[in-house]
């Protein structure tokens, strides 16, 4: 039945993609046939990986709300015509422009960037949250959003609160898992 078969699933209208994905032509194709489904997109990991060299490509794909959601070193691979060591604003506002998806560049303040302009800032990430795992949470609160009828851009800016408050409840020397705990004590 498989991925595919999944999608067919009508009730289906958000996918995240992107941890522990693999690397390579396969999960090119997988996010294609997402896009022809129209469905709601959240990339990360494996799949930004797989897209280097190629990420005007995602243009074409982000047909429903599509966020991707690169850190630092992703981000300079996936676009390394845009600095974001001079200016992460306007870097992160023509990768939105440029793949028609809302980037969402994590980093010390993790920046929302929408294809219209529109960008938000988060200050209430704690440093600890650098840990593997915490940005697969981050994807997942997204496509949750989404999923449950949030505009790409306006989810992506709520999760990445939403993730910065449950990461300063949990606390330094926090595991991605111990994010999963504190969710629900920040919404409200």
């Amino acid at each position: 039945f498989g991925f595919v078969g999944i999608l067919a699933d009508p009730r289906i209208n958000t996918v995240l993609m992107g941890p522990g994905a693999g690397v390579g032509e396969k999960t090119v194709e997988l996010v294609q046939q997402a896009g022809v489904k129209k469905c709601n997109m959240v990339l990360d990991a494996d799949v930004l990986a797989s897209f280097v060299g190629r990420a005007g490509q995602l243009e074409a794909i982000a047909d429903g709300d599509v966020v991707i959601t690169p850190h630092e070193g992703e981000f300079a691979k996936l676009f390394p015509s845009l600095d974001i060591e001079k200016d992460r604003i306007s870097a992160a506002r023509s990768a939105a422009k440029l793949t028609n998806t809302t980037v969402v560049l994590k980093g010390v303040s993790t920046l929302v960037a929408s294809p219209d302009g529109r960008v938000s800032i988060s200050s209430n990430g704690p440093s600890w949250l650098a840990v593997g795992g915490t940005g697969d949470v981050l994807a997942g609160i997204i496509g949750g959003l989404i999923a449950q009828g949030m505009p790409a851009f306006e989810a992506a800016s709520a999760a990445v609160w939403i993730h910065g408050e449950a990461g300063m409840k949990a606390g330094r020397g926090l595991i991605a898992s111990d994010l999963l705990d504190r969710i629900p004590s920040v919404l409200p």
